[in-house]
């Protein structure tokens, strides 16, 4: 029974994290699965952006939505140089993070801000990565499959740990009144 209440916070904490991922890719699997064969319009939405960016750097491009699968293809010159799939959107990334936020603790005020802060920064993140990812694929293609599984992955989730841990050591404390 000792156990029990030494790691029970740790245990409620997990639980609490799984149920809400578990909830939140059910439904994200029901909103991607609503839209096949065609693309979701979060990923619809994001190669737009990336678009916007790429020509804001002097990059022509145009976005072509793939009808028959669920990606949208970025262009360069009639060139398909990148695929935008449901994975990219960003949505299951933001799924760990508010799930993390949420059975971390009761939601308190800070929350209100922190979280679409959180969701805004990942989304910089995710639009930073998938143009770069445009440009490693255009000029250096060699690297392109290790940049996006790895290094890209890697990066997204170093910035959702970090914005864990600023909640963790210092909003968390403060929204609770304690320092």
């Amino acid at each position: 029974m000792s156990m029990l209440k030494e790691f029970g916070p740790s245990i409620w904490f997990l639980a609490k994290f799984l149920g809400i991922y578990l909830a939140g890719n059910l439904l994200y699997g029901l909103y991607i699965n609503s839209y096949v064969p065609e693309p979701d319009p979060v990923t619809i939405f994001v190669s737009e952006q990336t678009s916007f960016i790429l020509s804001f750097l002097g990059q022509e491009n145009e976005t072509l939505v793939q009808g028959h699968k669920s990606g949208v293809l970025i262009y360069n010159d009639d060139r398909s140089v990148l695929s935008v799939f449901e994975g990219c959107n960003g949505l299951n990334v933001v799924i760990i993070f508010v799930g993390f936020l949420f059975a971390y603790g009761k939601p308190k005020k800070a929350l209100l801000w922190f979280i679409p802060l959180g969701l805004l920064l990942i989304h910089l993140l995710n639009l930073a990565r998938i143009t770069i990812l445009y440009y490693v694929t255009l000029y250096h293609p060699d690297l392109s499959y290790f940049m996006h599984k790895y290094l890209f992955t890697a990066i997204i989730y170093a910035g959702i740990f970090v914005l864990w841990i600023w909640w963790v050591v210092k909003l968390y404390p403060a929204a609770n009144g304690k320092d």
